[in-house]
């Protein structure tokens, strides 16, 4: 299969090109804008095909595509390569906003070619065994160290992740959401978002002034708890606590779940598999409300 990978940031080249290099039965086609990020990633995983423009990679016939660029450039993307009939894996948010993802989404349906976000939490092992226990309760926090930001992008470069791993845990429908988030000089500085149904609460963090990188997940109920720290370490709790560290062997995009979703859009697009992006978009109807919430505690 030919396969376009668009942008060539960090993003592709530790979590995307390790799995995709690795991958028997690939033809892999490389497109970024710089010359010399171009010829730099080929050599380091020796890819020959090397497109400088968007058209160029276009002409080669693609079966799918992994787009990895700038948030601002992937509606302009990956609506080339829909229109082309390309399925696409697009790094997420879909959008900077649901009006652009909803377009997508949109796109997709009307084309039928597969639209798959870039959502590796829900592959990751840690966070995949979670579903089997009680969840009456779940937190979950993604903190960093001094990166307050406008609630944009705030919301929809990073607390998504929150917010789409709280959707996919929820035991249930959800009868109440409720925000709150701490905003100075114009820069969001921390989000809390609740969500609650019968028998269950769900709480998301994310505090970009904690002092610390961490991400944390916790789930409990029926007098037990699961808590996972930063998608390796697993604790359960039931009288005395016992850890499972991720093996010694086990590569990070393993263990986060890059190397699964991968092979999850591979595979679709091998069988023809129509992937729908309405879930995604679920996600990002709930990022939008929490930036709209945000603007009005804000005013």
């Amino acid at each position: 299969m030919k396969i376009g990978v668009i942008g060539l940031g960090d993003i592709a080249q530790k979590a995307y090109l390790p799995v995709l290099a690795a991958q028997p039965g690939l033809d892999l086609h490389l497109h970024t804008r710089s010359r010399a990020t171009l010829d730099r990633v080929g050599d380091a995983y020796r890819i020959a095909h090397r497109h400088p423009t968007l058209d160029g990679l276009l002409d080669q016939g693609l079966d799918a595509a992994f787009v990895h660029a700038p948030t601002g450039d992937h509606v302009g993307i990956a609506e080339r390569l829909l229109e082309a009939g390309v399925p696409v894996y697009l790094d997420k948010p879909l959008a900077a906003d649901l009006g652009g993802a909803e377009h997508l989404v949109q796109l997709a349906a009307d084309r039928r070619v597969s639209l798959m976000t870039g959502f590796n939490r829900r592959y990751a092992p840690a966070y995949t065994q979670c579903l089997d226990h009680p969840r009456d309760l779940i937190l979950m926090q993604k903190n960093r160290i001094g990166l307050p930001g406008s609630a944009r992008t705030f919301v929809y470069d990073d607390f998504i992740h929150v917010v789409d791993t709280l959707r996919f845990l929820l035991p249930g429908a959800v009868q109440d959401t409720a925000v709150r988030a701490k905003t100075r000089d114009g820069a969001v500085h921390h989000v809390v978002l609740q969500l609650s149904g019968d028998g269950f609460t769900a709480i998301g963090v994310m505090n970009r002034m904690s002092g610390s990188t961490e991400e944390r997940l916790e789930v409990s109920g029926e007098d037990t708890k699961r808590e996972v720290l930063n998608i390796a370490d697993v604790i359960d709790h039931k009288g005395q606590p016992t850890l499972r560290r991720r093996g010694d062997w086990v590569p990070v995009a393993r263990q986060r779940g890059f190397e699964q979703i991968t092979h999850t859009f591979l595979d679709a697009v091998r069988s023809g598999k129509l992937l729908d992006g309405q879930d995604s978009l679920r996600t990002h109807e709930l990022c939008e409300r929490i930036v709209t919430e945000i603007g009005a505690q804000t005013a």
